[in-house]
């Protein structure tokens, strides 16, 4: 019997040993800070037409995750309450025939988006939305990427157009979301200034490849975006602030430049001067991920398994993980994150 025919019947055992049984998940009691997360049991799900069932080897650590634990982030009709947006691990059930068209079968190891569930044993993800693991890449390093590469190519690429030798700004590079926008726009041939709130992690940015970074709390990031461009402007901002910084960000945008907002974590209104959107052709856009339609995810997936996994599997873009967790300290891991202390991810194991 072949290898793939062996661990293919090995998964399918232990998908049905798992039906109908308690997995360990981890859920948000109550509304609260990091210590309404508990440990808890729900029944094992199953996956329908278009879906596989992932054994979770690694669960992603993301701000939206601790925006639905404070009761800011509503779960979308028909997704799991249980937290958790990304997972990594294997196949042990799903839709065959749409795992055949897809050229996946039962024990391939995969990295998943999903609308939620992912801090569980177990785990339902849309086929379409899930990427293989490379070679050579662990469990951990896998689940540390869907979340911001899907949010990243959707928003700095597809909605903000950013093209090689163009310039990207990019508030809170040393967030998942900033260490690999600054990596993919890099790998892509742009330029990239970064923002953090310290000299350390301004550091840390240009040793991830930021060409320029600039302290938020030291500098005025809007002079410094325009001194480094001659005075030009910058093309693409990705901002997770909004509030007073979109006034300055559309002051340093060059003519027309894109401002793409994908969290308001500075608020959600904004003063903008109307004159310079109409003399400078500006665009001010800014999207949600999760609860978009599987089609448009499954597009996004397929953008980045063609474009960016290449870069991946030749180490031009890296996993950057700050730290990981046993799944059971979560509430620790939501309290790192809250801290803005880390660079990079945080990952939590099975």
């Amino acid at each position: 019997m072949a290898a793939e025919t062996l661990a293919a019947t090995a998964a399918r055992s232990r998908a049905s040993s798992n039906a109908g049984r308690a997995l360990k998940a981890i859920e948000i009691s109550q509304y609260g800070g990091p210590e309404v997360l508990r440990a808890a049991e729900r029944p094992a799900p199953t996956a329908g037409a278009g879906e596989v069932l992932i054994r979770v080897r690694a669960s992603g650590v993301n701000r939206p995750d601790v925006l639905q634990r404070t009761g800011n982030y509503p779960v979308p009709p028909g997704a799991s309450d249980i937290p958790g947006l990304e997972v990594a691990g294997e196949i042990i059930d799903g839709d065959a025939q749409a795992m055949a068209a897809a050229g996946l079968e039962m024990g391939d190891r995969v990295c998943a988006l999903v609308a939620g569930g992912g801090y569980a044993e177990l785990c339902v993800a849309p086929l379409g939305q899930c990427l293989p693991v490379l070679r050579g890449m662990s469990d951990t390093e896998a689940a540390s990427l869907p979340e911001t590469f899907f949010t990243v190519w959707s928003n700095v690429f597809d909605r903000g157009h950013l093209q090689a030798g163009e310039t990207l700004l990019i508030q809170g590079g040393t967030s998942g979301i900033g260490v690999t926008a600054i990596q993919m726009a890099k790998a892509m041939g742009a330029n990239v200034i970064a923002t953090a709130g310290s000299d350390d992690k301004c550091k840390a940015c240009i040793a991830i490849g930021a060409d320029h970074a600039v302290n938020y709390k030291t500098q005025d990031f809007a002079e410094e975006a325009k001194k480094l461009t001659g005075g030009k402007g910058v093309d693409v901002i990705l901002d997770m602030v909004a509030g007073d910084y979109i006034a300055r960000e559309v002051e340093c945008l060059a003519e027309d430049g894109r401002l793409v907002v994908i969290a308001v974590q500075g608020g959600t209104q904004a003063q903008v001067n109307a004159g310079l959107v109409l003399r400078r052709r500006l665009t001010i856009t800014g999207s949600t991920l999760r609860a978009r339609p599987v089609a448009f995810k499954t597009a996004i997936a397929a953008a980045l398994k063609a474009k960016v996994w290449p870069l991946l599997e030749a180490g031009k873009i890296k996993p950057i993980i700050h730290s990981t967790f046993a799944a059971a300290d979560a509430a620790r891991a939501h309290a790192l994150m809250e801290s803005n202390q880390h660079i990079g991810k945080i990952v939590l194991t099975w």
